[in-house]
């Protein structure tokens, strides 16, 4: 078995000693949907969290972790962001406000440090799955220690 790649998004939880698990998955690059991963991984779609990158007019950017069947909604999240409007970033900005690309966007170990919120829902599980920065590897996390890692806020997104 090849073996699986060491991203900074995994180097920073070692170094930091958060316990966590990578877990390779086959890339489809016509279908990089959250769906697809939980399929690919054997999980069922609500543990794998798709990290979503907005802009807000007030504050700037700001991350939101939710699970991968549910869609952001922007006034929920403008609101709990401190900002009366937002939408998500265009895919072309995500490279270099982030470091990461499209199907590969990890919360953890971006370009600079962005407020984050997690949907609730996370807690409700043991552990969930969020990209390891690239397309192909997930982390299987803690969501307590996820949320403590990044120093996320918990909302209802």
């Amino acid at each position: 078995m090849a073996s699986v790649p060491k991203t900074n998004a995994a180097r920073l939880l070692e170094t930091a000693g958060v316990a966590f698990e990578l877990i390779p998955y086959e890339v489809d690059p016509d279908n990089l949907a959250a769906d697809h991963v939980a399929a690919q991984l054997g999980e069922p779609i609500e543990t794998v969290f798709k990290t979503l990158v907005l802009r807000g007019d007030r504050t700037g950017l700001f991350v939101c972790v939710m699970p991968g069947d549910m869609e952001v909604d922007l006034k929920v999240a403008a609101r709990i962001s401190g900002n009366k409007s937002c939408a998500m970033i265009h895919v072309k900005e995500l490279l270099p406000e982030t470091g990461y690309i499209r199907g590969g966007c990890s919360p953890i170990g971006m370009k600079k440090p962005l407020p984050t919120f997690i949907y609730e829902l996370a807690l409700l599980y043991e552990h969930i799955y969020i990209s390891a920065g690239i397309r192909g590897l997930q982390i299987k996390i803690n969501p307590e220690d996820l949320i403590r890692f990044v120093g996320a806020d918990i909302y209802p997104i």
